[in-house]
């Protein structure tokens, strides 16, 4: 196997929203891409989407929730392509419930996607991106700095994940790799569509976290881990980027 000169990023929840907005970015910006997910049908999508720079992404189904396929995967990427250089924990999942009603199996889903997919992706490729210098970055939320009513589930994962990346951050700090992770607000995206809150909610407890400025569009955010990637970046390191409309700024 002989070492490609082309840099190599990974994606996960590449399917729709902002993961498919951050394999177009980084189409654009001449990387090589692997763009990861569960939904078989969203890849097709965005292979058939991709005008001419097929050849430029392979696809890869995968559950983030399992250790086993993370790393098996990123080792498929890694053999394939002979290095890794960028690493974007993207995939996850959101509701909005009473905190007194979430099942059990809703519960570990949660953390299965939003909190341990992010450590098993992390764990499997960091060794990787150590040896090309590279950059991993995990995508949070506002909702992890911030406490919001009937999304107490997913801001705990979402915590979790800034606090791994601050952990990770500093076991790391002596390597050449890069590790950030980034907070949004609000998205339009496919995840928000399909969104919903339970009918007998008190909107007063909502209101403070709606924002004044809208939703983003995930170009607006996969712009901002395409910084984070960049050589202009490099001195940042161990940083959590908010991408809010100013929502955790008071």
């Amino acid at each position: 196997m002989t070492k490609n000169e082309t840099k190599v990023a990974v994606v996960t929840g590449a399917a729709s929203g902002i993961g498919r907005a951050t394999v177009t970015t980084l189409l654009n910006q001449e990387f090589q891409v692997a763009a990861i997910d569960v939904d078989t049908d969203g890849l097709k999508s965005l292979s058939s989407s991709l005008q001419g720079n097929e050849d430029r992404c392979d696809t890869y189904i995968t559950d983030v929730a399992s250790r086993e396929q993370c790393h098996s995967t990123v080792s498929e990427i890694f053999e394939k392509n002979g290095r890794i250089d960028v690493f974007a924990n993207i995939a996850g999942i959101a509701r909005s419930e009473h905190m007194t009603e979430v099942s059990e199996s809703s519960w570990e889903e949660m953390i299965g996607v939003n909190l341990s997919g992010v450590f098993w992706c992390s764990q499997a490729v960091i060794p990787f991106l150590i040896e090309s210098g590279g950059s991993l970055i995990n995508v949070a939320s506002c909702s992890g700095l911030m406490g919001q009513a009937y999304t107490v589930a997913y801001s705990a994962t979402k915590g979790g994940v800034i606090a791994m990346t601050k952990s990770l951050a500093m076991e790391y700090v002596k390597t050449g790799i890069r590790i950030n992770a980034i907070a949004p607000g609000s998205v339009q995206t496919q995840l928000i569509d399909n969104y919903s809150i339970p009918e007998d909610v008190n909107m007063d407890l909502i209101k403070p976290y709606m924002g004044f400025r809208g939703m983003a569009e995930p170009e607006e955010i996969s712009n901002v881990i395409s910084f984070l990637v960049s050589d202009d970046a490099r001195r940042i390191h161990g940083a959590v980027i908010t991408v809010d409309g100013g929502l955790t700024a008071g």
